[in-house]
């Protein structure tokens, strides 16, 4: 039996499950939203555990398409955990989304009943897409169930130094489907499921091929700002006094900073605690 919040109809619409760790890098978070986001503007329903971390921006991608998301708890409905997503658990249900759980009324955090979540949150999903995750996590937990109930696996590939790398880029050895953007996903979705989800798109018409965007486009943008953020990376943050040695003898600390303030308000660029800084996705 599940207990459910909001529009219970969204269990058997076209959805994904996005997990991963509760610990990313900015590159994953970034990767989360943006997914979550460009997934869910085109209808497919985004679906995860509202975890902190990957979870939580998964949500937050679709809520940013204006688009209504699931969550599956491993809590009782009336217990939100983590306490922190408290406004994200208002905002899942004041955009149409669904929130529901297996767990009776009362029922707090315990750490076997979210691995057992995770069932759920394949079963009810077309596909399972992992983004960061370890080698012992809940997220391959997520990616066996979804094996195991004959549902597709995605992973967005990592640097394989990290650690949160092993999960996606093993998975994509033993033969999961890389994600880099949103088409990889949709490309591969069954026939049937695409043309449904198309044709409730207003105007939908397939995009010529080539003129698809990449990640990494960065036109139009005045020469300051486009060498400043051509030294910037999705995964690793730079400090302002990299930055600025790295540009050293091109431009004056000021006109770095400027175009620093600019890419950020922009949205092109985030800043993080200590002047560390990274490129928005």
């Amino acid at each position: 039996m599940l207990w459910i919040r909001g529009n219970a109809e969204l269990l058997s619409g076209h959805g994904i499950a996005v997990v991963g760790t509760r610990q990313p890098s900015p590159y994953g978070s970034g990767m989360a939203e943006l997914l979550s986001r460009d997934l869910a503007s085109r209808n497919l329903i985004i679906m995860s555990g509202m975890a902190r971390g990957i979870d939580a921006f998964a949500h937050r991608g679709a809520i940013a398409s204006n688009k209504p998301t699931v969550a599956i708890w491993g809590t009782g409905i009336d217990v939100i955990y983590p306490k922190e997503n408290k406004a994200l658990a208002e905002q899942i249900l004041a955009t149409g989304g669904c929130i529901a759980t297996e767990q009776p009324l009362g029922t707090y955090p315990a750490p076997p009943n979210f691995p057992k979540r995770n069932r759920i949150l394949s079963a009810l999903s077309i596909g399972v897409l992992v983004i960061e995750a370890a080698e012992y996590s809940g997220s391959r937990v997520t990616a066996r169930c979804a094996l195991e109930q004959n549902r597709d696996v995605y992973a967005v590939p990592g640097n394989v130094t990290n650690k949160n790398s092993w999960g996606p880029n093993t998975l994509i050895k033993q033969g999961a489907k890389l994600v880099a953007t949103w088409e990889d996903v949709w490309e591969d979705l069954p026939t049937q499921v695409r043309v449904e989800l198309e044709a409730t798109l207003p105007g939908y018409a397939p995009e010529p091929a080539g003129t698809a965007a990449t990640l990494f486009e960065d036109h139009g943008l005045p020469p300051t700002e486009s060498r400043v953020i051509s030294v910037l990376h999705h995964d690793e943050s730079l400090q302002l006094d990299e930055i600025m040695e790295k540009l050293e003898g091109e431009f004056s600390s000021s006109e770095v900073f400027t175009a620093l303030f600019e890419l950020e308000l922009a949205g092109k660029v985030k800043a993080l605690p200590g002047k560390h800084y990274v490129r928005a996705f």
